[in-house]
C-alpha cells in the first residue's frame, strides 16, 4: 500500500533527524540512505504519468488504477512533490469533484491542510463550513468520528455494522482549530519556544478574524480584517508578512517590500504593531 510506505520512509527521515541530534552520524547516515531509497522505488512504483498522482497499491506485482487521496496529500505535506506534481495532486486529486471521498473528520484534517499548504484557504473554509458546519446542522454538540452529507438517519448514525456503533464524541474532530491559527492567523514559529516567530494572516472569505496562538511563555495575539492588522506577543521578536494593493501605513515601524504587492514589517516583544493595508483577495 503506497500510504504506509510513504509513513515509512517519513518515519526513516525522522530516525536521521533524530540521531543527527544526538551527534550519531553513523545512525544519521544509514536512515537518511535507507529514506532516500525507499523515496525513490515509491515514486518508480506508484506514480502513475497516467493520472498525474500516486496510485493505491501494488498486489501479486500489478499496480493498481485506483488513486486515493491518502498517499497524495501526505506527499504534499511532506513536500516530497516538486511544483508541477503539487498541482497535478491538487487538480486532480484534492479538488477533484470526481475523487474519492473522504468521510472521518480526523483524516480530514489532513486533506485541508495540504490544501491550506497550496494556498487554498478559500476553498477549505467553505469545507469546514459544509462538514463541520453540516454536523451541527444536524444537531451535534459534539464531532462525530465520521460524517458523510450523503447518509440519512438510521446509516448517519451506523458503524462498523452497528446500527448506533458511530462515536457522536470522537478524538480528533475539532482539528479547523489548528488550521485556523496556522493557516489564517498563520502564526508559525521560525525557532525554537516562539524565540522568533512569523505572521501570514489569510482572511480566505473571512471578513476579520481574531485570535491568540499560545506559546511557552504567553501568546501571541492577531486581529485582521481588510483594512487593517494588529499583532502583538507576549516573548520573542516576529516578522509580519502580508499583501497589499496599497502601499500599507504603520505610525512605529518601517516596511520592506519583499515582492509584487508583498511586504514585511518586524515586530518587537511586547509591543503592539497596527497597520492600515488593502487586503489582496
Amino acid at each position: 500500500v503506497s500510504f504506509e510506505q510513504l509513513l515509512f520512509c517519513r518515519s526513516l527521515e525522522t530516525m536521521a533527524l533524530c540521531a543527527n541530534l544526538m551527534n550519531d552520524q553513523e545512525n544519521s547516515e544509514k536512515y537518511s540512505n535507507l529514506a532516500s531509497e525507499l523515496k525513490s522505488k515509491i515514486f518508480d512504483v506508484f506514480w502513475s504519468s497516467q493520472y498525474n498522482a500516486f496510485v493505491h497499491n501494488r498486489e501479486n506485482g500489478k499496480v493498481s488504477e485506483q488513486v486515493t487521496p491518502f498517499t497524495n496529500m501526505f506527499a504534499v505535506l511532506f513536500n516530497y512533490l516538486d511544483q508541477d506534481k503539487t498541482e497535478a495532486v491538487k487538480e486532480n486529486v484534492l479538488l477533484n469533484p470526481n475523487a474519492l471521498k473522504i468521510t472521518t473528520p480526523y483524516m480530514r484534517f489532513y486533506e485541508l491542510e495540504a490544501l491550506c499548504a497550496m494556498g487554498e484557504q478559500k476553498h477549505v473554509l467553505k469545507e469546514i463550513l459544509d462538514y463541520w458546519g453540516g454536523m451541527i446542522n444536524l444537531g451535534a454538540t459534539t464531532f462525530w468520528e465520521k460524517y458523510n452529507p450523503e447518509e440519512k438517519n438510521p446509516e448517519l448514525l451506523g458503524m462498523y455494522g452497528r446500527p448506533f456503533g458511530k462515536s457522536l464524541c470522537h478524538a480528533w474532530g475539532a482539528s479547523p482549530i489548528y488550521l485556523l491559527g496556522k493557516y489564517y492567523l498563520g502564526v508559525k514559529p521560525t525557532s525554537p519556544g516562539y524565540e522568533s516567530y512569523l505572521v501570514e494572516p489569510c482572511l480566505g472569505d473571512l471578513q476579520w478574524m481574531e485570535g491568540d496562538v499560545p506559546t511557552p511563555n504567553g501568546k501571541v495575539h492577531v486581529y485582521c480584517s481588510g483594512e487593517e492588522i494588529r499583532v502583538k506577543s507576549d516573548e520573542g521578536t516576529g516578522t509580519l508578512r502580508f499583501k497589499s494593493t496599497l502601499n500599507p501605513v504603520c505610525k512605529t515601524a518601517d516596511f520592506r517590500k519583499i515582492g509584487d504587492q508583498e511586504y514585511e514589517i518586524t515586530i518587537p516583544k511586547g509591543e503592539e504593531m497596527i497597520v492600515k493595508y488593502s487586503c489582496v483577495n
